[in-house]
């Protein structure tokens, strides 16, 4: 393995626990490391690794094609400079030699070596950023971040910067309420999944800081699935569902979010971070127990699941690969 590949397998949070996969709320408090197969992750909860530079030049890419991938409705004013403070604070306690944010009075400085960046700021203040507080933070972050708004006993998911969507659209979502949103997702209403959710989030207290995970499979490991750019990449499945299956383990991605929930101060609002990792199969092969567990799951996952998660076509592809992997291997 290449030294990079090393460091992207140790740290790539494989998220299946069990051989079989169902929704669940799956949260836990967030910062404590999780050991892996392969290594661990978790530490941070606004994640810098080696793919820094290259993500925040996709984003900028993506926003100048499309500055809607950012959206604030007028009240989220105070919730974008929560939510800008609260990033630079863990940015500047987990990476302190890159990154810092001091105050004199009612005067912030933020400081980013990484992208050369020296930013004064006066808070509540626009004038004094050359951007809205959540888009200015969010092009130095490799999360997507969504802001809910807490009022009339729900969640509303009323500001975001989301340019790594996996097939969802912040522009089509943006106002609606947390169980509008979900409404689509199969299974969860009937099990109480998505009202057990929302429940624990709005008795989130101020500064709690809670996590969890998703998966998808996603073909070439194309961060910007979004609804937008579906004919970009929609046809992706089909080419891998019908090519040769010796390509489809450099191809095929396992898909990883971490989300973090972390209730903000003055606003109240809630932050939801979202961070995607991609392993293609052929490193999830690296690690024996993972190909088998991945097998397992894709294997077992009712149709319905399958449906929703825009797999369907290009599951079967991955579930014989990994079997022919491990043919191949022995095990």
């Amino acid at each position: 393995m290449s030294t990079a590949t090393d460091s992207r397998v140790a740290t790539f949070p494989f998220p299946f626990a069990h051989d079989t996969y169902r929704y669940s709320t799956n949260v836990e408090p967030a910062g404590g490391r999780v050991v892996t197969a392969a290594g661990g992750w978790g530490e941070h909860v606004v994640d810098v690794d080696e793919r820094y530079l290259t993500e925040l030049a996709e984003r900028d890419r993506i926003l100048a094609a499309d500055p809607t991938r950012f959206q604030a409705l007028p009240h989220m004013e105070i919730a974008q400079w929560d939510a800008m403070l609260a990033i630079m604070r863990s940015l500047s306690a987990s990476y302190p030699r890159t990154m810092s944010l001091e105050r004199d009075g009612g005067l912030w400085r933020w400081t980013n070596h990484a992208l050369d960046l020296e930013q004064a700021f006066v808070h509540g203040e626009r004038a004094t950023l050359p951007e809205p507080p959540l888009r200015f933070i969010g092009r130095q972050i490799q999360e997507d971040v969504v802001l809910l708004d807490q009022r009339e006993g729900q969640l509303w998911g009323d500001a975001g910067l989301v340019t790594f969507a996996a097939d969802w659209s912040l522009r089509f979502d943006v106002g609606m309420s947390f169980l509008q949103i979900h409404g689509p997702v199969p299974r969860i209403h009937t099990e109480g999944v998505i009202t057990r959710a929302q429940s624990f989030l709005m008795r989130l207290e101020s500064g709690q800081q809670f996590r969890r995970t998703n998966w998808t499979l996603t073909v070439d490991g194309r961060l910007d699935t979004s609804t937008e750019t579906y004919p970009e990449w929609g046809r992706d499945r089909r080419t891998l569902a019908d090519g040769p299956l010796a390509e489809v383990g450099e191809r095929l991605h396992l898909r990883v979010e971490v989300q973090h929930l972390i209730r903000l101060g003055a606003s109240g609002a809630i932050m939801f971070l979202v961070r995607t990792h991609m392993l293609p199969f052929t490193d999830i092969a690296l690690v024996p127990a993972w190909a088998q567990r991945l097998h397992s799951v894709l294997s077992e996952l009712p149709d319905d699941m399958a449906e929703y998660k825009g797999i369907t076509r290009i599951r079967q592809p991955g579930i014989d690969w990994l079997a022919d992997c491990r043919t191949r291997s022995g095990s």
